[in-house]
């Protein structure tokens, strides 16, 4: 058997008396391909196992406007609410309720130990895992958005801007589901927590804040999903405010950076345990 010096070794360095200080590992997985990596791998698995999900999803958010529609005229503000908060709520069981329950499962199945052992980031499993349960809202959202807007008599012109809520909304929502499901001890708690927070974005997001009372509407400006609903309904006025639409859009940027901040401190968190 031949035996190759320690110095041929790529990145080795040998000391004076003839030991060798150490050997170059492989290079340092790298965040952006990391995460995109796992983005592919999530949005693959979630298009076989998810697609009746979110048409429970869509269903739900419909139901709930053309029940709405008895109680709200079309037109108004009230309906502009209603329209926002039921799109935004798909993003908000797909992203804040299914990811929960998908984390709090992988915590407490072990697969949790699968991702250590790849090269990856942290922060690239939470990210990628979050873009892609987003990704899968686009068709429920927009299908719920166009419905409501034809149901209650609302403008299509500016529909486009669901390209930065849902994203926004989606990173938001999706972080704080991720870090619910790592942070809970059980996966039943998981579920819970998940389910709890999808209940009060319908209860906050799709009713008209000004008939809350003012400690629910406290309560409401505290839910990361407030600010896509506000900007998405805001567009529905004869001439929107656009300030206040990019000042939404930007609050609800910021607290989607805090989520996943958070939710990868508590992949680290989980993983090392």
């Amino acid at each position: 058997m031949s035996v190759v010096p320690a110095g041929v070794l790529p990145g080795a360095r040998v000391m004076d008396d003839g030991a060798v200080d150490g050997a170059a590992l492989g290079p340092r997985a790298r965040l952006w391909p990391s995460m995109a990596a796992v983005y592919r791998a999530q949005l693959s698995r979630a298009r076989v196992a998810r697609i009746p999900l979110l048409f429970v999803a869509t269903f739900q958010s419909i139901g709930i406007m053309i029940m709405m529609r008895g109680v709200v005229s079309g037109g108004g503000s009230d309906a502009w609410s209603v329209v926002a908060g039921s799109s935004v709520l798909v993003v908000a069981y797909v992203g804040l309720n299914l990811l929960a329950q998908y984390f709090g499962q992988l915590r407490g199945s072990g697969g949790l130990d699968h991702y250590a052992t790849l090269p990856v980031p942290a922060a690239a499993v939470v990210l990628g895992a979050a873009a892609a349960y987003a990704s899968f809202t686009v068709p429920g959202t927009l299908v719920t958005a166009v419905f409501g807007c034809v149901l209650f008599g609302l403008p299509l012109a500016h529909l486009w801007v669901l390209a930065a809520v849902i994203p926004l909304a989606g990173a938001a929502l999706s972080g704080l589901g991720a870090a619910l499901g790592l942070l809970a001890p059980r996966p039943e708690l998981a579920t819970l927590l998940g389910q709890l927070g999808m209940s009060a974005a319908l209860l906050l997001g799709v009713l008209p804040a000004h008939r809350m009372p003012e400690a629910i509407q406290v309560a409401r400006d505290l839910l990361p999903s407030t600010y896509g609903v506000e900007a998405f309904a805001r567009t529905f006025g004869g001439h929107p405010d656009w300030a206040f639409v990019l000042g939404d859009l930007g609050v609800c940027a910021a607290v989607g950076v805090a989520s996943l901040a958070m939710a990868t401190w508590a992949y680290r968190r989980a993983a090392v345990r």
